[in-house]
């Protein structure tokens, strides 16, 4: 049994169902023992075909099996999921979209502005439409995004709940890096918006496709018109725009 004919049949199941899911580990095992007719319930017999060898590859980014699992039905998402995601988006979008690293926030808090100025080295955020910056509190996504053109940093959740230190955090270090990058138009004049009226989750576990729904949105332009019933089917469509790289049309 060669490790081709198994991405065969990876890729088999892909172009089927247009995802891994609801693909297990199991799924392959059966498919194997079918193929090579030897048991593979013993795991001497497993080493032919290393599983976490499969991986979805995109820039610096790498997706394993494991981090694609964490969209199937209500599990949590983890940060290479979203900060893969918020690659695509600023591809689909030319670049003129600025998607933060999910640990950005958390790493401001830690260190302030001297532990993430580096961050933007390469980068003229001034130079963008939108920010996009997600906000991992514990176990609670939410978002903070900036207009440059209006100066306004907006803050979105999907339980409605407002963390306002967040906003401040954000108004303070743009501030800081307009004075770092002499950009003399955009240290002061800022304000903050919480959006209400979005779209809301109805259980504990879909905040962060959420977030990343309430991104592409925003990024192309399109009204929030998705609700928790979409919730399963924008899964589904996230899961297979990552094994793709690239967002649908």
């Amino acid at each position: 049994m060669t490790t081709s004919s198994v991405l065969e049949f990876l890729e088999s199941f892909y172009i089927k169902y247009g995802s891994f899911i609801p693909l297990s580990e199991s799924d392959v095992r059966e498919h194997l023992k079918k193929e090579s007719k030897c048991d593979l319930s013993n795991r001497s017999a497993q080493t032919e075909f290393d599983f976490t060898c499969f991986m979805v590859t995109y820039n610096k980014h790498t997706l394993r099996l494991e981090d694609l699992g964490t969209l199937e039905e209500q599990n949590w998402l983890n940060d290479q999921i979203i900060n893969m995601y918020g690659e695509l988006i600023m591809e689909a979008t030319e670049h003129k979209v600025h998607f933060f690293n999910s640990f950005f926030h958390k790493q401001l808090v830690a260190k302030g502005y001297d532990g993430v100025k580096r961050w933007t080295k390469k980068v003229d955020l001034f130079s963008k439409w939108l920010l996009l910056i997600p906000i991992h509190l514990e176990i609670h996504w939410s978002l903070v995004t900036v207009t440059m053109a209006t100066k306004t940093i907006s803050y979105y959740d999907s339980q409605g709940i407002v963390f306002r230190h967040t906003t401040d955090n954000i108004m303070k270090y743009l501030q800081s890096e307009a004075r770092e990058k002499k950009q003399t138009a955009f240290q002061k004049g800022w304000k903050i918006t919480i959006i209400k009226g979005i779209p809301q989750q109805k259980n504990d576990s879909d905040c962060g496709v959420f977030v990343l729904e309430y991104c592409r949105c925003l990024s192309v332009k399109q009204p929030l018109l998705f609700s928790q019933d979409d919730m399963p089917r924008i899964r589904k469509r996230i899961y297979k725009e990552l094994c793709d790289r690239r967002l649908n049309d």
